[in-house]
């Protein structure tokens, strides 16, 4: 509704914004100038415990020099109370004695009906604690008691008791002269089918007063005594003053204590909440009758920026685990998500607390995982990914997901978080096993161990020639997915090369600024740049001038097929010599044509892309040492053969 001019003038004229504050807050007096109206005092925004909150009450304003929280009398109740402006208006105008302009007629309507609703339940819950220290709550005080509810902890979340009768507290309040048609619409009775007197909702419970973040009544929930009874738990109705999808069971109290630093958490019923704020976390709420909404979320993202999902550990907890993360994926924004602790299997919070004590529900809490994780856990769990159309079903499902976020930087992360979760999974897979007999060049078998192939650092190619292909897919990371499945294959014998292999392979898909931050935080800035400023790496044109894709392509492919020729020539003469145990054979004579076959071809395409590498023409598929290798080789056959 619109207000008349001047109203909010006069009402920040009759508001003093001390008093408001004063409130939340105790002063520092030793900073503090009352007469001057200077007010000093710990940030009821944020844990401290300096006085850097300063209120300047002839001008109006607060400023916390902390946390940088600023406003005046209606920003500092919209925040403390969790109320919007108009409900912050009337909050103060009723303090300042001040009349709310008319509102239309149904909306007068509207706010009379609820103050009378207010007001029946209310008068319910005086009953209700009363009742709670009657003969007939014998069981249920002891039921508490067992539950290791203390009576000052009764007190503090007003615990109450409805007796097992079906009018008790319908003739309790018609008898406070409340209206027939209020209690049935506050939820706390139905009409009868059966054309008797209303009955009660409540019968037979012990009774927890549903509070708004006002601290007001609204509505209850009770634990049935009696293990037969249809519903263990049952709350009160919808009604106009009680909206279970935007209503947190210890709202209130829980915005409080996260205000000073506490979690704050998410549990599944009173119970949890209760055993968390007394074990010492206050910040403790809990969804009523209904699983979280969007609404929920928004409230909880009012309070703190990460709440922790804290629920059961059993197959309904996970359930419901996952069903908060498709409700909140849409509406993630910077800044704003939730993590999950899932308590041990079969346990609550409660269970939990009374078993092995507050520090094993801190424990959980340190080890809760941001929603990311449990997405992926969701996705993989208990599956089996042996082949390219169950990779491929991983890989929709995920992106999937991930298109559900609306904030392009959040995706882009979540993306870059998933690729990494996915490398870990995929990566042990996909190395290609070694077949008998053949090590990677760096382990020779034991056969080779005396030859001049195995004498020489023959390693020293290898890494050569790896380090070129890793500095240019760096220098040019868009080019990395063509070239995944050769990468993964890549036996690097450096292990900076390999951690530079990895990250490429963990990043595709991502710029390539954020690619070299990561790679300097994980590998080290000297590492780095002592693999790009290398002769030999340097030297190569793409890597000299980047950002030829052509050229790039070009130069990581015919790296990568020299290395294969190489290794496949090794690979070939280790077997042969392993095969030369006794005399050779035609077979063994062939494979070793075979073998020479490759080397002349490889040798050939050296000498036609001849580079720039200061150990001699780059490209060069097999070194000198390697055809002495091989030249000795076949001597040895032919003295065998007696040739």
């Amino acid at each position: 509704m619109s207000l008349p001019p001047g109203f909010m003038d006069e009402l920040r004229s009759r508001t003093s914004l001390a008093q408001v504050v004063g409130r939340k807050v105790l002063w520092d007096t030793r900073k503090s100038n009352q007469a001057k109206g200077d007010l000093w005092a710990p940030c009821p925004f944020h844990q401290e415990k300096t006085a850097s909150f300063h209120v300047d009450d002839r001008k109006g304003y607060y400023y916390c020099f902390g946390c940088h929280e600023k406003g005046d009398a209606l920003s500092f109740v919209q925040k403390t109370e969790n109320v919007g402006f108009m409900e912050a208006v009337e909050i103060l105008a009723g303090e300042a004695g001040m009349q709310m302009p008319a509102r239309d007629p149904q909306a007068q309507q509207k706010a009379e009906q609820r103050n009378g609703l207010r007001d029946v339940v209310e008068a319910a819950q005086n009953a209700f604690r009363l009742w709670l220290n009657t003969a007939g709550a014998a069981d249920a005080r002891a039921y508490l008691e067992r539950r290791g509810l203390s009576r000052a902890a009764q007190e503090r979340f007003g615990i109450g008791f409805a007796p097992d009768g079906w009018q008790t507290l319908w003739d309790h309040l018609r008898g406070k002269g409340f209206d027939e048609a209020e209690i049935i619409e506050a939820g706390l009775a139905k009409p009868s089918t059966k054309g008797g007197k209303p009955y009660d909702v409540f019968r037979n419970r012990i009774i927890f007063p549903i509070r708004d973040p006002r601290d007001r009544v609204i509505a209850f929930g009770g634990r049935a005594m009696d293990p037969k009874d249809n519903a263990k738990y049952l709350n009160s109705p919808e009604t106009p003053l009680f909206d279970k999808g935007r209503t947190l069971y210890n709202h209130g109290p829980a915005r409080e204590a996260a205000g000073k630093g506490a979690p704050l958490i998410v549990a599944e019923g009173y119970m949890d909440v209760i055993a968390l704020s007394e074990a010492g976390f206050g910040g403790a709420v809990a969804p009523l009758g209904t699983a979280v909404t969007e609404h929920h979320l928004a409230m909880l993202w009012r309070i703190s920026d990460e709440p922790i999902i804290a629920l059961d550990g059993d197959k309904a907890g996970i359930r419901a685990a996952h069903r908060v993360i498709d409700l909140a994926l849409p509406l993630l924004e910077a800044g704003k998500g939730l993590r999950f602790a899932l308590m041990p299997d079969g346990q609550d919070p409660d269970d939990l607390i009374r078993a092995k004590g507050a520090e094993a529900v801190q424990a959980v809490l340190d080890a809760a995982q941001p929603m990311v994780r449990l997405l992926w856990q969701r996705e993989t769990a208990g599956k089996v990914f042996d082949s390219p159309e169950r990779k491929a079903a991983l890989d929709k499902a995920l992106r999937d997901k991930l298109k559900l976020i609306g904030d392009p930087s959040l995706r882009r992360h979540y993306g870059d978080e998933i690729k990494d979760l996915r490398w870990q999974l995929f990566r042990p897979a996909t190395r290609r096993p070694a077949r008998k007999g053949f090590q990677p060049p760096g382990a020779p078998v034991e056969t080779t161990k005396a030859s001049l192939l195995a004498a020489g650092d023959d390693a020293a190619f290898d890494r050569m020639r790896e380090a070129v292909i890793l500095a240019a897919l760096l220098l040019t990371p868009d080019l990395v997915e063509e070239f995944e499945t050769q990468l993964e294959a890549m036996p690097c014998t450096d292990p900076v090369h390999a951690r530079l292999r990895d990250l490429l392979l963990a990043g595709i898909g991502s710029d390539g600024a954020t690619l070299r931050e990561r790679a300097e935080q994980e590998i080290g800035t000297q590492p780095l740049e002592t693999l790009l400023s290398a002769r030999h790496v340097a030297v190569v044109p793409c890597v000299r001038n980047p950002g030829d894709s052509d050229m790039v392509r070009m130069t990581v492919a015919e790296e990568l097929a020299k290395l294969e020729a190489r290794r496949g020539l090794l690979a070939e003469i280790a077997e042969a010599e392993e095969d030369l145990q006794g005399l050779a054979d035609e077979a063994v004579t062939w494979r070793l044509r075979q073998a020479a076959q490759h080397h002349s071809d490889a040798e050939r395409s050296a000498r036609e892309d001849r580079t720039e590498y200061d150990i001699g023409p780059n490209g060069a598929a097999v070194n000198r040492e390697e055809r002495s290798a091989f030249d000795a080789l076949m001597a040895k056959i032919k003295f065998s053969k007696g040739h």
